[in-house]
């Protein structure tokens, strides 16, 4: 057993005057949980605090359940408690079964809020001090809400890190604190489903405490209060102290009454030796449990079975000496946890005087607590009060602070749902959707990726996305986002890959961005935004009608391409013998590209191994196409996207050099009539470039108007020389001159 013993006051050794007989008593733990669902305290001090956020006192008390914008205020601590508005985004309100309430039972319990959807539901509470210390409480009534009779089984959180299992029966109140050191300036509470039931609450509660309170607790580990084990002993009622007495508003609940305990008190204020450590109110202190022997024993059982047997517990005892003791007698006393006596020296309680001891000890099914008088003594053992806490050690490294606001920012913009909530990374078994992120085993998760496409995005693009300094995949494809490219997004310096198509995005494309698509640092794809601009001077015009001498005056040229266009076709008709999902076109081969150019540098890591290409080809089992190049097999990616495989056949005359020339270009032009590339195999014996699929079939059966497809109307026909013009001049005036044109895909 690990122990640490912390006595501070002074400790008296004197000559014992006559001996005390050994008596045993069984401590009994059940809290008076009927008087604090009543609200019921010793003390009441009138006071308002508004708690949507904390307030001078540190306080946010949630009534969970009750209609957005209402509140309501205890009748004994008159906390005004808020609704669940701007703390949660997800769950229903519920009352609970008439049969359930009684005179007795606080309005607050009347209510819950529930979670029949999604594994994780989370509440924010904002406006914090990153590492100040605060008491989270969470409070559940099940009061047969949902006619079910049998109340749920799950998990809480707090933040990445589990905090307990809520397992309680129906008609008892139940709550658990948690004390621990705010890692940002927001804590989060999660509900997690684990298929035994609906998780519910009934009150969130965060109260700021002082820094130098609880010593033990840590960026490193948390307090955890289990089952309400923090007592006051002595009284033989069932009343509890907490708010305003105790200005933390901890919860001291007391002991039912046992016949071999004497209970001793005073009216007179204890001097609090404990300020600075953990502020124990003097109403605490002002009621102590004796014996009428040398020996108080009791024993604890922690009846926790979700908790590991090697799990550690924080124990604090308090002592204070309630009454005025004659000099010729003596209390003096050694505390033993399991046989391990815990102070160096004899203890005499000081007269009005409160001090403590504390320690962890190992976890075990049972432990032993004997407060035993030393052989000068006259009098017998006292104890005042006392907590017994789980050590919870911190072991998910959450979301980098910056990373996860971000986040959340991003989520207000755009408003999505879907499983956002919680710690954006950790534990990865609630990962929010759409991300891929980094993990160490010491260093907070960073996100790397970002795929938001049809998520039904709209407005402008946020701008919080800067914020996320480790981006290096941003995909906000397929959405109704409008306004300008922002010129942030060029300033990520880990971002290779941005894909912006199929929105409705307007204005010029950033410099930034266009330097880093020409150097070959960022991979762009930005088609069907009929109104972006190539730079600032030209732009994509968006299939305008013309009339009039500009119609003529456009005219011709598109003509002369669509003639060219057909000659060139007319050419590779040979080679495209036989192809039936992709069109290949031969361009003039302008300059080369990997001249004295790292291979592994172009590629920016889209790499398969060629074992996943088997994998997603189904071992090359449905071949829809061939060209020069080699065969064309369908396949499908993991989120199920279907995908056109390039195989490099043996007696291909393209070599490695050709494939990277082609591979190169293509993942540095992009427009919505290019197909894109999605990525490569490069083996030792084996080459391949994987691209999109196109469905709908080939440019050559519309324009040979085959039965298969149906004839393309020359205004049809006109519009897919004008686009493919656009193509062209866009990737002409982003990339520059030096690009080298090989073959190219077209898609429909």
């Amino acid at each position: 057993m690990t122990l640490r013993p912390l006595p501070t006051s002074p400790l008296v050794q004197v000559v014992p005057t006559c001996p005390l007989r050994p008596t045993e008593v069984k401590l009994r733990v059940r809290v008076a949980r009927d008087d604090l669902a009543s609200g019921s305290s010793n003390t009441a001090v009138p006071g308002k605090f508004i708690h949507a956020q904390p307030d001078d006192l540190g306080f946010i008390s949630i009534d969970c359940g009750i209609p957005v914008y209402s509140t309501h205020q205890d009748p004994v601590t008159n906390i005004l408690y808020v609704s669940d508005y701007g703390f949660i985004g997800t769950g229903e309100n519920r009352n609970i079964s008439s049969d359930y309430i009684n005179p007795s039972l606080a309005k607050g319990y009347f209510n819950l809020r529930f979670f029949p959807h999604g594994p994780r539901n989370c509440y924010t509470l904002r406006s914090l001090v990153t590492g100040n210390r605060y008491l989270v409480r969470a409070s559940f009534y099940y009061g047969n809400y949902d006619g079910l009779g049998k109340p749920p089984i799950f998990d809480v959180y707090l933040g990445a890190n589990y905090w307990h299992e809520v397992n309680f029966d129906a008609r008892s109140v139940n709550w658990m604190d948690i004390i621990v050191v705010s890692p940002t300036d927001y804590l989060q509470v999660c509900l997690v489903n684990k298929g035994r039931g609906t998780p519910f609450i009934s009150a969130l509660e965060l109260r700021s405490l002082n820094t130098t309170l609880y010593p033990p607790v840590n960026a490193s580990q948390s307090l955890a209060l289990i089952s309400s084990n923090r007592f006051l002993l002595g009284p033989t009622g069932k009343s509890i102290i907490r708010y305003p007495s105790d200005p933390h508003d901890r919860i001291w609940s007391t002991y039912d009454a046992v016949p071999n305990w004497t209970e001793i008190s005073t009216t007179y204020v204890i001097q609090n030796n404990l300020s600075g450590i953990y502020d124990v109110p003097s109403s605490v202190i002002q009621n102590a449990a004796t014996v009428n022997s040398s020996r108080m024993d009791f024993s604890w059982d922690p009846s926790d079975t979700s908790v590991d047997i090697s799990s550690k517990y924080f124990f604090v005892f308090y002592l204070a000496e309630l009454q005025n003791v004659p000099r010729n007698a003596v209390r003096q006393f050694d505390i033993i946890i399991n046989n391990k006596t815990w102070n160096t020296q004899p203890y005499t309680p000081t007269y009005l005087f409160a001090n403590y001891f504390s320690g962890i000890v190992d976890g075990m099914s049972n432990f032993r607590v004997s407060l035993v008088s030393t052989k000068n003594a006259t009098l017998p053992p006292i104890l005042n009060a006392m907590e017994m806490y789980l050590v919870k050690p911190i072991t998910e490294v959450a979301t980098d602070p910056g990373d996860a606001k971000a986040m959340m920012a991003i989520q207000e913009d755009f408003g999505v749902l879907k499983n956002w909530m919680g710690d954006p990374c950790t534990p990865k078994a609630f990962v929010w959707r759409g991300l891929k992120c980094s993990y160490s085993a010491a260093d907070p998760s960073k996100i790397t990726a970002l795929n938001l496409s049809s998520f039904g995005l709209v407005g402008d693009i946020s701008p919080n996305l800067k914020y996320l300094k480790a981006l290096q995949y941003l995909d906000l494809s397929h959405n109704n986002l409008s306004g300008p490219i922002p010129d942030f997004l060029g300033q990520l310096s880990l971002l290779i890959f941005l894909d912006l198509t199929s929105n409705d995005l307007s204005g010029p494309i950033p410099d930034s961005l266009l330097q880093k698509s020409k150097n070959g640092s960022l991979s762009i794809r930005i088609g069907d935004n009929a109104n972006l601009c190539g730079n600032s001077t030209a732009c994509i015009s968006g299939r305008k009608k013309f009339n009039g001498t500009r119609l003529v005056a456009i005219i011709v040229p598109i003509v002369a391409s669509m003639a060219l266009f057909i000659v060139l076709f007319l050419l590779m008709r040979p080679v495209l013998k036989g192809t039936t999902a992709l069109f290949t076109v031969l361009f003039v081969l302008l300059r080369p590209v990997l001249k004295g150019k790292d291979e592994s540098v172009l590629l920016e890591n889209r790499e398969f191994s060629y074992r996943e290409l088997k994998h997603i080809t189904d071992n090359f089992s449905q071949e829809i196409g061939k060209g020069g190049f080699g065969p064309v097999f369908l396949g499908y990616l993991e989120n199920g996207n279907s995908v056109a495989v390039k195989v490099r056949a043996e007696s291909s005359s393209q070599g490695s050099k050709e494939f990277l020339a082609e591979a190169q270009h293509l993942t540095r032009i992009h427009h919505k009539n290019l197909v894109s590339l999605i990525g490569y195999c490069k083996d030792i014996n084996h080459l391949a470039l994987v691209y999109e699929y196109m469905p709908e079939g080939d440019l050559q059966g519309y324009l040979r108007a085959t039965s298969t497809s149906r004839p393309l109307t020359w205004e049809q026909r006109l519009q897919i020389a004008l686009d493919a013009a656009q193509g062209f001049g866009l990737n002409s005036h982003s990339l520059g001159p030096e690009i080298s044109f090989t073959h190219q895909l077209f898609k429909k």
